[in-house]
Protein backbone atom coordinates (compact mmCIF):
# COMPACT_ATOMS: atom_id res chain seq x y z
CA UNK A 1 0.00 0.00 0.00
CA UNK A 2 1.40 3.49 -0.87
CA UNK A 3 1.92 6.01 1.69
CA UNK A 4 -0.04 8.82 1.16
CA UNK A 5 1.67 10.56 4.21
CA UNK A 6 5.79 11.12 3.59
CA UNK A 7 7.88 12.85 5.89
CA UNK A 8 12.08 13.05 4.74
CA UNK A 9 14.32 14.88 6.58
CA UNK A 10 12.58 16.83 8.28
CA UNK A 11 14.68 19.29 10.92
CA UNK A 12 13.17 21.31 13.19
CA UNK A 13 14.85 23.71 15.25
CA UNK A 14 13.31 25.96 18.64
CA UNK A 15 15.18 29.51 18.72
CA UNK A 16 15.53 30.50 22.38
CA UNK A 17 17.63 32.89 24.63
CA UNK A 18 19.81 30.01 25.43
CA UNK A 19 20.72 28.67 21.52
CA UNK A 20 18.69 26.81 18.82
CA UNK A 21 16.79 23.34 20.23
CA UNK A 22 17.07 20.91 17.66
CA UNK A 23 14.26 19.25 18.67
CA UNK A 24 13.42 17.36 15.26
CA UNK A 25 16.80 15.88 13.90
CA UNK A 26 16.58 14.57 10.03
CA UNK A 27 13.16 12.68 11.15
CA UNK A 28 11.76 10.18 8.09
CA UNK A 29 8.40 8.98 9.16
CA UNK A 30 5.45 8.15 6.80
CA UNK A 31 1.69 6.43 7.00
CA UNK A 32 -0.56 4.82 4.64
CA UNK A 33 -4.20 5.72 4.26
CA UNK A 34 -6.67 3.77 6.48
CA UNK A 35 -3.90 2.93 9.18
CA UNK A 36 -3.44 4.04 12.84
CA UNK A 37 0.21 5.05 13.55
CA UNK A 38 1.42 5.04 17.31
CA UNK A 39 4.58 8.02 17.80
CA UNK A 40 5.30 7.20 21.20
CA UNK A 41 8.43 8.25 22.85
CA UNK A 42 9.73 9.82 26.39
CA UNK A 43 8.40 13.92 27.32
CA UNK A 44 10.60 15.48 24.64
CA UNK A 45 11.71 12.87 21.99
CA UNK A 46 9.66 15.05 19.31
CA UNK A 47 6.89 13.47 18.84
CA UNK A 48 3.90 16.34 19.35
CA UNK A 49 6.64 18.72 17.55
CA UNK A 50 6.43 16.37 14.30
CA UNK A 51 2.56 16.02 14.71
CA UNK A 52 2.72 19.97 15.31
CA UNK A 53 4.49 20.11 11.87
CA UNK A 54 2.15 18.26 9.89
CA UNK A 55 -0.59 20.02 11.32
CA UNK A 56 1.33 23.29 10.61
CA UNK A 57 0.66 24.86 13.81
CA UNK A 58 4.10 25.13 15.33
CA UNK A 59 5.24 28.35 16.98
CA UNK A 60 6.93 31.35 15.97
CA UNK A 61 10.12 30.63 17.22
CA UNK A 62 10.54 27.36 15.26
CA UNK A 63 12.34 27.27 12.01
CA UNK A 64 12.31 24.30 9.83
CA UNK A 65 16.02 23.72 8.66
CA UNK A 66 15.29 20.77 6.41
CA UNK A 67 12.69 18.03 5.05
CA UNK A 68 9.69 17.94 2.92
CA UNK A 69 6.43 16.71 3.87
CA UNK A 70 4.15 15.52 1.32
CA UNK A 71 0.31 14.62 2.12
CA UNK A 72 -1.92 12.71 -0.78
CA UNK A 73 0.37 14.19 -3.65
CA UNK A 74 0.61 17.81 -2.10
CA UNK A 75 3.98 19.27 -0.23
CA UNK A 76 2.88 20.60 2.99
CA UNK A 77 5.98 23.06 2.79
CA UNK A 78 5.60 24.11 -0.16
CA UNK A 79 2.47 25.63 -0.74
CA UNK A 80 -0.90 27.24 1.05
CA UNK A 81 -2.08 24.01 2.92
CA UNK A 82 -5.04 26.02 4.70
CA UNK A 83 -7.30 24.33 2.45
CA UNK A 84 -5.98 21.14 3.68
CA UNK A 85 -5.38 21.83 7.53
CA UNK A 86 -8.47 21.85 9.85
CA UNK A 87 -10.57 19.83 6.48
CA UNK A 88 -8.83 16.85 5.17
CA UNK A 89 -6.06 17.21 8.34
CA UNK A 90 -7.88 17.48 11.74
CA UNK A 91 -6.82 17.26 15.43
CA UNK A 92 -7.68 15.68 18.57
CA UNK A 93 -6.15 17.47 21.64
CA UNK A 94 -4.92 16.23 24.64
CA UNK A 95 -6.83 18.48 27.01
CA UNK A 96 -10.80 18.89 25.29
CA UNK A 97 -11.44 21.55 28.08
CA UNK A 98 -8.98 24.04 27.35
CA UNK A 99 -9.85 23.71 23.96
CA UNK A 100 -13.15 24.92 24.06
CA UNK A 101 -14.37 28.69 24.76
CA UNK A 102 -16.45 28.48 27.95
CA UNK A 103 -17.99 31.62 26.99
CA UNK A 104 -19.96 29.64 24.28
CA UNK A 105 -22.22 27.00 24.59
CA UNK A 106 -20.91 23.52 22.37
CA UNK A 107 -23.41 24.34 19.72
CA UNK A 108 -22.34 27.51 18.99
CA UNK A 109 -18.76 25.94 18.60
CA UNK A 110 -19.38 23.20 16.72
CA UNK A 111 -21.59 25.51 14.49
CA UNK A 112 -18.44 27.79 13.83
CA UNK A 113 -16.48 25.32 12.79
CA UNK A 114 -19.37 23.86 9.88
CA UNK A 115 -19.69 27.50 8.52
CA UNK A 116 -15.98 26.99 7.66
CA UNK A 117 -14.70 23.48 7.34
CA UNK A 118 -18.52 21.69 6.41
CA UNK A 119 -17.69 19.07 3.54
CA UNK A 120 -21.13 20.90 2.24
CA UNK A 121 -18.83 23.96 1.27
CA UNK A 122 -18.09 25.37 -1.92
CA UNK A 123 -14.79 26.94 -2.57
CA UNK A 124 -14.33 30.70 -1.78
CA UNK A 125 -17.83 30.43 -0.30
CA UNK A 126 -18.13 33.08 2.25
CA UNK A 127 -22.62 33.21 2.58
CA UNK A 128 -23.67 31.08 4.99
CA UNK A 129 -26.85 29.85 3.08
CA UNK A 130 -30.02 28.45 5.42
CA UNK A 131 -30.25 25.23 3.51
CA UNK A 132 -26.63 24.18 4.31
CA UNK A 133 -26.89 25.48 7.54
CA UNK A 134 -30.05 23.07 8.24
CA UNK A 135 -27.62 19.83 6.43
CA UNK A 136 -24.62 20.84 8.59
CA UNK A 137 -26.64 21.11 11.57
CA UNK A 138 -28.27 17.24 10.64
CA UNK A 139 -24.70 15.87 10.17
CA UNK A 140 -23.78 17.53 13.43
CA UNK A 141 -26.70 15.48 15.00
CA UNK A 142 -25.55 12.19 13.33
CA UNK A 143 -21.72 13.05 14.52
CA UNK A 144 -22.67 13.08 18.29
CA UNK A 145 -24.70 10.17 18.25
CA UNK A 146 -22.10 8.31 15.97
CA UNK A 147 -19.78 8.90 19.14
CA UNK A 148 -22.99 7.83 21.19
CA UNK A 149 -23.90 10.96 22.89
CA UNK A 150 -27.58 10.67 23.67
CA UNK A 151 -29.52 13.77 23.31
CA UNK A 152 -27.49 15.19 21.22
CA UNK A 153 -29.99 19.03 20.57
CA UNK A 154 -29.54 19.31 24.26
CA UNK A 155 -26.45 18.68 24.38
CA UNK A 156 -25.40 21.15 21.86
CA UNK A 157 -27.19 23.79 24.54
CA UNK A 158 -25.01 23.18 26.81
CA UNK A 159 -21.77 24.93 27.88
CA UNK A 160 -18.53 23.15 28.38
CA UNK A 161 -18.43 23.36 32.02
CA UNK A 162 -21.46 21.15 31.91
CA UNK A 163 -19.59 18.30 30.19
CA UNK A 164 -17.76 15.55 31.75
CA UNK A 165 -14.53 14.75 30.52
CA UNK A 166 -15.26 11.81 28.19
CA UNK A 167 -18.73 13.66 26.71
CA UNK A 168 -15.86 16.74 26.06
CA UNK A 169 -13.46 13.97 24.38
CA UNK A 170 -16.13 12.69 22.42
CA UNK A 171 -17.29 15.85 21.40
CA UNK A 172 -13.54 16.48 19.90
CA UNK A 173 -13.64 13.41 18.21
CA UNK A 174 -16.78 14.13 16.25
CA UNK A 175 -15.73 17.59 15.12
CA UNK A 176 -12.28 16.45 14.14
CA UNK A 177 -14.02 13.76 12.20
CA UNK A 178 -17.05 16.31 10.70
CA UNK A 179 -14.79 17.37 8.15
CA UNK A 180 -14.79 14.42 6.60
CA UNK A 181 -10.59 13.99 6.80
CA UNK A 182 -8.27 11.97 5.35
CA UNK A 183 -5.90 12.02 8.73
CA UNK A 184 -6.58 12.69 12.31
CA UNK A 185 -3.74 13.78 14.33
CA UNK A 186 -4.97 13.00 18.13
CA UNK A 187 -2.35 14.46 20.89
CA UNK A 188 -2.18 11.72 23.86
CA UNK A 189 -6.38 12.36 23.64
CA UNK A 190 -7.20 9.64 26.52
CA UNK A 191 -4.57 10.64 28.66
CA UNK A 192 -6.75 13.47 31.27
CA UNK A 193 -9.47 10.28 31.57
CA UNK A 194 -9.88 7.85 33.59
CA UNK A 195 -8.98 3.97 32.73
CA UNK A 196 -12.55 2.89 32.21
CA UNK A 197 -13.23 5.37 30.05
CA UNK A 198 -10.16 5.23 27.95
CA UNK A 199 -11.08 1.93 26.99
CA UNK A 200 -13.95 3.56 25.64
CA UNK A 201 -12.50 6.84 23.72
CA UNK A 202 -9.79 4.27 22.12
CA UNK A 203 -12.51 1.49 21.20
CA UNK A 204 -14.82 4.82 19.31
CA UNK A 205 -11.71 6.17 17.74
CA UNK A 206 -10.34 3.09 16.02
CA UNK A 207 -13.99 2.19 14.86
CA UNK A 208 -14.81 5.37 13.36
CA UNK A 209 -11.38 5.70 11.87
CA UNK A 210 -12.10 2.23 10.02
CA UNK A 211 -15.60 3.16 9.00
CA UNK A 212 -14.88 6.36 7.38
CA UNK A 213 -10.79 5.35 6.06
CA UNK A 214 -9.21 7.58 7.36
CA UNK A 215 -5.70 7.78 8.93
CA UNK A 216 -5.12 8.51 12.88
CA UNK A 217 -2.11 9.75 13.94
CA UNK A 218 -1.72 8.73 17.97
CA UNK A 219 1.10 10.52 19.97
CA UNK A 220 1.48 8.66 22.91
CA UNK A 221 4.00 7.47 25.78
CA UNK A 222 1.96 5.18 26.30
CA UNK A 223 2.70 1.82 25.14
CA UNK A 224 -0.10 -0.39 26.33
CA UNK A 225 -2.21 1.97 24.44
CA UNK A 226 -0.35 1.83 21.14
CA UNK A 227 -0.44 -1.92 21.36
CA UNK A 228 -4.21 -1.53 22.08
CA UNK A 229 -5.08 0.73 18.81
CA UNK A 230 -2.13 1.05 16.51
CA UNK A 231 -1.84 -1.02 13.80
CA UNK A 232 1.98 -0.22 13.40
CA UNK A 233 4.47 1.96 15.62
CA UNK A 234 7.15 4.59 15.40
CA UNK A 235 9.41 5.13 18.05
CA UNK A 236 10.99 8.29 18.66
CA UNK A 237 13.93 8.83 20.87
CA UNK A 238 15.76 12.64 21.19
CA UNK A 239 14.13 13.71 18.21
CA UNK A 240 14.97 11.09 15.69
CA UNK A 241 12.72 8.09 14.98
CA UNK A 242 14.38 5.35 16.16
CA UNK A 243 12.36 1.95 15.11
CA UNK A 244 9.01 1.61 13.00
CA UNK A 245 6.99 -1.66 12.38
CA UNK A 246 3.79 -3.61 12.69
CA UNK A 247 2.56 -3.69 16.26
CA UNK A 248 2.79 -6.97 16.86
CA UNK A 249 6.62 -7.50 15.59
CA UNK A 250 7.42 -4.32 17.39
CA UNK A 251 6.55 -5.66 20.36
CA UNK A 252 7.81 -8.93 19.94
CA UNK A 253 11.03 -8.39 18.15
CA UNK A 254 12.61 -4.95 19.22
CA UNK A 255 15.51 -4.05 16.99
CA UNK A 256 16.33 -0.87 18.50
CA UNK A 257 18.68 -1.17 21.78
CA UNK A 258 16.26 1.76 23.10
CA UNK A 259 13.34 0.17 22.29
CA UNK A 260 14.10 -3.11 23.58
CA UNK A 261 15.53 -1.45 26.97
CA UNK A 262 11.86 0.81 26.62
CA UNK A 263 9.75 -2.75 26.87
CA UNK A 264 12.22 -4.04 29.40
CA UNK A 265 11.17 -1.02 31.89
CA UNK A 266 7.54 -2.31 31.45
CA UNK A 267 6.52 -3.20 34.97
CA UNK A 268 5.46 -6.92 35.21
CA UNK A 269 4.00 -8.86 38.03
CA UNK A 270 6.50 -10.04 40.34
CA UNK A 271 9.55 -8.42 38.83
CA UNK A 272 11.45 -5.20 39.87
CA UNK A 273 10.91 -2.18 38.19
CA UNK A 274 14.22 -1.43 35.58
CA UNK A 275 14.78 2.05 34.14
CA UNK A 276 17.18 2.74 31.53
CA UNK A 277 20.03 4.03 32.77
CA UNK A 278 21.28 7.73 31.87
CA UNK A 279 19.57 10.30 30.54
CA UNK A 280 17.86 12.48 27.66
CA UNK A 281 20.50 14.23 25.72
CA UNK A 282 19.59 18.11 26.25
CA UNK A 283 18.36 19.40 22.21
CA UNK A 284 21.06 22.23 22.62
CA UNK A 285 24.18 20.11 22.70
CA UNK A 286 23.37 16.58 21.06
CA UNK A 287 25.69 14.18 21.35
CA UNK A 288 27.43 13.37 17.92
CA UNK A 289 26.80 10.13 15.92
CA UNK A 290 23.82 8.17 17.55
CA UNK A 291 21.74 10.23 19.94
CA UNK A 292 21.02 6.89 21.97
CA UNK A 293 25.08 6.04 22.20
CA UNK A 294 25.70 7.50 25.81
CA UNK A 295 23.17 5.40 27.32
CA UNK A 296 23.85 1.89 25.01
CA UNK A 297 25.07 -0.94 26.07
CA UNK A 298 26.04 -2.26 22.87
CA UNK A 299 27.33 1.43 20.88
CA UNK A 300 30.62 1.31 19.65
CA UNK A 301 33.39 3.88 18.24
CA UNK A 302 31.04 3.45 15.17
CA UNK A 303 28.01 4.62 17.15
CA UNK A 304 29.76 7.88 18.88
CA UNK A 305 31.31 9.18 15.52
CA UNK A 306 29.08 8.47 12.82
CA UNK A 307 25.82 9.65 12.21
CA UNK A 308 23.55 6.54 11.63
CA UNK A 309 20.62 5.94 9.08
CA UNK A 310 17.71 4.14 8.53
CA UNK A 311 17.86 0.82 7.78
CA UNK A 312 15.36 -2.14 6.88
CA UNK A 313 16.72 -5.80 8.63
CA UNK A 314 13.10 -6.90 7.70
CA UNK A 315 10.37 -6.39 5.67
CA UNK A 316 8.23 -3.27 6.80
CA UNK A 317 10.80 -3.12 10.10
CA UNK A 318 12.87 0.30 9.55
CA UNK A 319 15.43 0.76 12.24
CA UNK A 320 18.17 3.76 12.86
CA UNK A 321 20.62 1.63 14.15
CA UNK A 322 24.11 0.50 13.52
CA UNK A 323 24.33 -2.61 15.58
CA UNK A 324 20.56 -3.64 15.69
CA UNK A 325 19.49 -6.70 17.21
CA UNK A 326 18.99 -9.55 15.06
CA UNK A 327 16.34 -12.02 15.27
CA UNK A 328 15.63 -15.79 13.79
CA UNK A 329 13.88 -15.59 10.92
CA UNK A 330 10.21 -17.09 11.53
Amino acid sequence: MADFLDVRDLSVGFVTENGTARVLDHVSFSMRQGEIMGLVGESGCGKTTLARAILGVLPDNAEIGSGTMGFDGADLLARDTSDLRGRLITFIPQDPFGSFSPLFTVGDQIGELMRWKSPERMPGERRYAASRRRADHARVLAALRDVQLPDAERLLRKYPHELSGGQRQRVMIAMALLPEPKLVIADEPTTALDVTIQAQILKLLRRLASERNASVLFTTHDLGTAWEICDRVTVMYAGQEAETAEVGDFFARPRHPYTGMLLASLPTQGAALRGIPGDVPSPFTPPPGCRFHPRCPRATELCRQTHNETAEPAPGHHVRCHHPQVWPAS
